[in-house]
C-alpha cells in the first residue's frame, strides 16, 4: 500500500511537472531564419520588420537569376538627361530564337494583355485609351506598324524602352519576364514584317556545302560525258 502510495505521487508530480509553463531552449540553431519561418502580412510596412532587426526590401538579392530565366539586361537605365545606354542598346540583339506557332501565339496574347491597351491589337497606335481620340487618353499612343521610326527601331531599344520606360510609357519590367518581353517584341517585329519572322542565320556548314554544289554537279556531268564518248567509240 506505501509502495503504491508513493507511485501515485511520483506520477502526479510527473503531470505536474509537464503541465508546468517550463521554458526550454533547444541550444544553438544554425540558420534560425531558415529554420524558423516569420509571417509577414501582405502590404505590411516594412519598418515592422526592421524594428526586429530583420532587414527585407522585397527584392531578390542582388546577382541573382530566377531559374530558367534569361540573363539580365547587359544595359542599365540612364539617369535623367542622359541618353547614352539607350543609344547603346541598339547592339543588343534577342536572345530568343525565331518563335514556333505555339509560342508565338502566346507571344500575341501577352501583347494583347499588356500593349494592345494602348498601340491597338493591330499596332497602329489606336487601342481603347486612344479611340480615334475619344478615349481617355488625349494624345496618340506610338504607332508601331506604320511609324518608319518604330518600324526599324532594332530589338535592343524596344527591349530598353519596355524594361526601363519611354517618354509616356512605364515601366513593365515588373508585369512581363524578361523572356516575355523578348517574345512580344519578336511578335510586335513579326508585325511589322507583314507576318515574317527574321530567318535564322544559315550554318556555315550549309553554306559551305551550297558553294561545293556547282562544282560538284559539273564534275559529275563530266564524268557522264566521257562514259559516253568511250562507249560510242567501242
Amino acid at each position: 500500500m506505501k509502495k503504491l502510495s508513493i507511485i501515485s505521487v511520483l506520477v502526479m508530480a510527473v503531470i505536474v511537472w509537464s503541465c508546468s509553463d517550463v521554458r526550454r531552449t533547444p541550444g544553438h540553431v544554425y540558420m534560425p531564419d531558415m529554420a524558423y519561418s516569420r509571417a509577414y502580412e501582405t502590404y505590411a510596412p516594412i519598418d515592422t520588420l526592421a524594428k526586429q532587426g530583420i532587414h527585407y526590401n522585397r527584392m531578390p538579392v542582388a546577382g541573382t537569376i530566377k531559374r530558367g530565366e534569361l540573363l539580365p539586361f547587359p544595359l542599365a537605365k540612364d539617369k535623367a538627361g542622359d541618353t547614352a545606354n539607350y543609344a547603346q542598346s541598339v547592339h543588343v540583339t534577342n536572345p530568343l530564337p525565331a518563335l514556333n506557332a505555339v509560342q508565338m501565339k502566346e507571344a500575341e496574347r501577352l501583347y494583347l494583355v499588356n500593349c494592345g491597351i494602348c498601340h491597338g491589337a493591330a499596332l497602329d497606335g489606336n487601342g481603347p485609351l486612344y479611340n480615334g481620340g475619344n478615349g481617355p487618353f488625349s494624345a496618340a499612343p506610338a504607332n508601331l506598324a506604320g511609324n518608319a521610326k518604330y518600324v526599324n527601331m532594332p530589338e535592343g531599344q524596344m527591349f530598353y524602352s519596355v524594361t526601363y520606360g519611354r517618354n509616356l510609357m512605364g515601366s513593365y519590367a515588373s508585369q512581363l519576364s524578361s523572356t516575355q518581353r523578348w517574345m512580344i517584341i519578336h511578335y510586335v517585329k513579326s508585325k511589322q514584317g507583314s507576318g515574317k519572322q527574321a530567318a535564322a542565320a544559315a550554318p556555315a556548314t550549309d553554306s559551305a556545302a551550297a558553294a561545293k554544289a556547282p562544282a560538284a554537279a559539273h564534275d559529275s556531268a563530266h564524268s557522264a560525258k566521257k562514259s559516253v564518248d568511250s562507249t560510242a567509240k567501242k
